[in-house]
């Protein structure tokens, strides 16, 4: 749809669109047409049907996607990138992520329905003039007017939080430093030290936002990352131990058992 790879606008029937091969990197949004479309998140086993939206935010955090024969559905994929420079505003942009990252199948009522179909319909419109001088721009308005009317949908829905412009932005912030330092990082000091705060105001901030404490996202992050790289038998523990920068597999075996509630071995047997 877009040279740069933006945002991309499908169709699952016209397109021959595998959802299981979409970019792991980016933002997906499914508004299924027919059948039904069941995942996995990290946490639970989700289930959607006709009129429902999905949203995946990096679908890399999404697994054992599986598909109805008569499933067919419209996608947009977003890029973290374009979505970061058109989002519009923050607190909406902090509530949204913290509502769909739990909820990330809901219904479209008739109304819900018509204004998320309209915007599709005005992405596929404008994405497909060739040569337009302000193309990209002009996509990324239309990000901002789809996110208005998804906020717009689920507003009623999203839990009631109070955060000034300044914490939503800070909390955004320290999400993106978790998503890529899990790994290695599970200390709140270290991600207010990259955002170059106190880590005691990290903690204010995280939870005036998400209603949830810094050390639980981090810990829900480092959990999905750690449950990955068991779930991949081709590596040995040593090497999980190595990936997630344990020094000893003691430790590392401590680690997963308050995480997981099992060993490593325990849970790879089972």
């Amino acid at each position: 749809m877009e040279e740069r790879n933006d945002c991309t606008l499908l169709n699952v029937v016209k397109d021959g669109v595998s959802l299981a091969g979409l970019p792991c990197e980016g933002h997906v949004h499914i508004v299924v047409l027919s059948g039904e479309l069941t995942f996995y998140d990290g946490k639970h086993t989700r289930h959607a049907h006709a009129d429902d939206l999905v949203i995946w935010q990096l679908s890399n955090t999404i697994s054992h996607v599986t598909c109805s024969k008569d499933f067919d559905a419209d996608i947009l994929v977003v890029s973290p990138g374009f979505l970061q420079e058109f989002n519009p505003e923050m607190v909406w942009a902090s509530k949204g992520f913290i509502f769909i990252k739990a909820n990330p199948v809901f219904h479209l009522d008739s109304a819900s329905k018509r204004l998320i179909a309209g915007d599709f319909d005005l992405f596929k419109t404008r994405a497909a003039d060739e040569g337009t001088l302000f193309k990209r721009d002009i996509l990324g308005r239309i990000m901002q007017i789809f996110l208005f009317d998804l906020w717009s949908v689920l507003h009623h829905h999203m839990p009631t939080m109070e955060a000034s412009d300044n914490a939503s932005r800070i909390f955004l912030q320290f999400l993106a430093q978790v998503q890529q330092h899990c790994r290695g990082q599970r200390d709140v000091a270290f991600y207010a030290n990259q955002l170059c705060i106190s880590s005691k105001y990290l903690s204010q901030v995280s939870k005036s936002v998400s209603g949830l404490p810094a050390s639980e996202w981090i810990s829900f992050y480092s959990t999905y990352e750690l449950v990955t790289l068991l779930n991949d038998q081709s590596k040995t523990l040593t090497e999980v131990a190595d990936l997630m920068h344990f020094e000893t597999l003691s430790h590392f075996s401590r680690y997963t058992k308050k995480l997981l509630g099992k060993s490593p071995t325990e849970y790879r047997k089972n």
